[in-house]
């Protein structure tokens, strides 16, 4: 069990420590957007083979590829919005390594919380491919059904109003509290905490992660809008008030159902 001081451990964390585990986050989510710039860039410089893509079945290189870019995409949006979190349990380790007691390393955590979202991106890889199977996505993977967009946008929006979102979003917002109440001694512990925390923070976003289809998987302004959106909800202090929520979720549903709405006007 995490004592209140080892809550308070990352705030000793040395210089150096401290410089390392951030090193290692911000270069990792650097990649990872690197990655996305160019492989943006190459659609957009060559439609011809994406539509090529959409015209004939996938191979197992296409799924691998489609996965491979779902997973590094997760890691460039999920991975900062878990730094809190991962600094608190880097203190805490480095706190037990000066009193002489074991603490899996870190990245340990990290890797259970990453294989979360890759299994996530299991998931996405096998939706792309059947909106793309369906003939329902551009060249740019942004679905071409209005009714598919607008019903992604209200479902988002209910679920910012839901029990379900408010429990997880309260437990990424209490990295602390995540640590304590749920601290695991052991490599197989620190793993698991890393895989529990991921939950929690999949709780949150899965909704969220289905705009991509709206705006497009490969608009980098898009990708970047909602990776803000839940860095902002999870990390910015806010007062415990359904307000917010009930703004950005109204916001979104009031998006769907336009969006809907100039659908059913238009195709009279």
């Amino acid at each position: 069990m995490v004592t209140r001081s080892d809550i308070g451990a990352w705030r000793s964390l040395r210089k150096r420590d401290l410089l390392g585990v951030l090193s290692a986050l911000v270069g990792g989510t650097t990649l990872a957007w690197v990655y996305l710039f160019r492989l943006a860039d190459g659609m957009t410089g060559s439609a011809a083979p994406m539509e090529g893509l959409q015209v004939r079945p996938w191979e197992a290189a296409d799924f691998v590829l489609i996965f491979l870019m779902w997973t590094i995409m997760m890691v460039g949006m999920m991975v900062p919005s878990a730094a809190p979190t991962v600094m608190i349990y880097a203190g805490v380790a480095r706190k037990a390594a000066r009193d002489q007691h074991v603490v899996p390393p870190t990245v340990v955590f990290i890797s259970g919380y990453v294989v979360l979202w890759t299994l996530f991106c299991v998931v996405a890889t096998l939706a792309q491919w059947g909106l793309d199977r369906a003939s329902l996505l551009s060249p740019m993977m942004v679905t071409t059904s209005p009714a598919i967009g607008s019903s992604l946008l209200i479902a988002a929006g209910v679920y910012q109003l839901t029990p379900i979102k408010r429990a997880c979003l309260k437990h990424c917002r209490s990295p602390a509290h995540f640590l304590s109440e749920h601290w695991r001694a052991g490599i197989t512990g620190a793993f698991r905490m890393g895989l529990e925390h991921g939950i929690f923070c999949l709780g949150c976003c899965w909704v969220l992660m289905g705009l991509l289809f709206v705006g497009g998987v490969m608009n980098l302004l898009w990708i970047a809008a909602i990776a803000t959106f839940v860095f902002a909800e999870k990390v910015i202090p806010l007062p415990d008030s359904p307000i917010p929520a009930r703004l950005t979720g109204g916001a979104m549903i009031l998006g769907g159902l336009i969006l809907l709405m100039t659908w059913a006007v238009g195709g009279r």
